[in-house]
Formats: structure tokens, C-alpha cells, sequence
């Protein structure tokens, strides 16, 4: 099985992490996915956790998933690998291709389409990938807006893979997003 690694790239492990990286989880498994870069003993319970970086673990067969890397990844392509890496970051809308810059690993780079993604769902959507099945067969939303108060919104500016009709986002997300006192 494919390991899915996530270089954490914020300066501390926020709740919205926790329930990406969880969500991942529940679709990668726990044995599956490693976190890098972290301290936060909370993660351990969904995933494989280090405090060293990505750039200090020796990784055969590895490729880095950056939106601005010129190939995208298809199902051929991720038969060659066994580590897929990828930045925890919180995306800026416009994008600043921070993956690229973070992520200075000398490992092929692929894409996941144009648009930037959750790390959620990019995870999800690579492991997809590794299965078999081929980007241009699913079905993304661009942007998604939750509703946390009468008259108040929040953008969630990312692509998001849509399953049954509607688009996948961490269970627990909207509720957190909702209860925050502040943005």
C-alpha cells in the first residue's frame, strides 16, 4: 500500500488540520499516512507522526504533489511510486505556489489538475489516482461558501472532489467554522 505523507508546513497543528488530516485518514488508513514536521501528540491517534521533516527521511520511489508542477499525475505515472508527498499548508486565494518553494525536494513533481485543494482532498483524490481511477473521471466543485450566521458566509476558495452530489469536506469542518469566534 502507497504511503501519503504530509510535510506540515503551519507553525502549529490548528483544528481545521486535525480535521483534514483525520479525514484523510479515514480513506488512507492510519498505517498509511505520515505526518511530518509535527510535535502534536493528538495526531497520533489517525496517523504516523515525526518530528523531522520530510526532507530529512530518505524515500524511495517518491513524488511531490504541487499544483504547479507541469505533469499531471494519472494512474500509470502513480504505479511508479510508493511515497506521495505532499505540503500541509493553508492556501492563499491567489495562490503563491508555496508547495513549490516549501517543498525544495529533489523528487518528480506532479499535479492534481489547476485548481488548489484541501490537503484532505488531495490526499483522497491521489489515493483515487493510485486505485486506478483517472483525474478527468471525477467530478469537482470550485469553491465552496458555508453559511455560519444569518448574513454571514465563509469562502472556502478550494477545489473539492463532489461524491454523491455534493462536495467532500472533512466531517466536522462546517461545525467548527460555525462555532468560531473569530477569522
Amino acid at each position: 500500500m502507497p504511503r501519503y505523507i504530509v510535510e506540515h508546513l503551519e507553525p502549529e497543528v490548528y483544528p481545521w488540520c486535525i480535521l483534514e488530516y483525520k479525514h484523510a485518514s479515514r480513506t488512507v488508513g492510519k498505517e498509511n499516512l505520515l505526518i511530518t514536521n509535527v510535535k502534536d501528540k493528538r495526531l497520533e491517534e489517525f496517523s504516523q507522526t515525526t518530528e523531522k521533516s520530510v526532507k530529512e527521511i530518505k524515500l524511495e520511489r517518491a513524488c511531490v504533489l504541487d499544483p504547479e508542477a507541469p505533469e499531471k499525475l494519472t494512474p500509470e505515472k502513480a504505479k511508479e511510486f510508493e511515497n506521495f508527498i505532499f505540503g500541509g499548508i493553508l492556501g492563499d486565494n491567489p495562490p503563491r505556489a508555496r508547495t513549490k518553494e516549501e517543498l525544495q525536494l529533489n523528487y518528480p513533481r506532479y499535479n492534481l489538475g489547476e485548481k488548489q485543494m484541501s490537503t484532505d482532498t488531495a490526499i483522497i483524490v491521489t489515493h483515487k489516482i493510485v486505485m486506478g481511477e483517472p483525474l478527468e473521471k471525477m467530478k469537482f466543485k470550485n469553491g465552496i461558501t458555508i453559511n455560519i450566521a444569518e448574513g454571514e458566509e465563509v469562502q472556502l476558495p478550494y477545489s473539492y472532489l463532489v461524491v454523491d452530489g455534493k462536495p467532500l469536506i472533512a466531517p466536522g469542518l462546517e461545525k467548527m467554522l460555525k462555532e468560531q469566534e473569530s477569522f
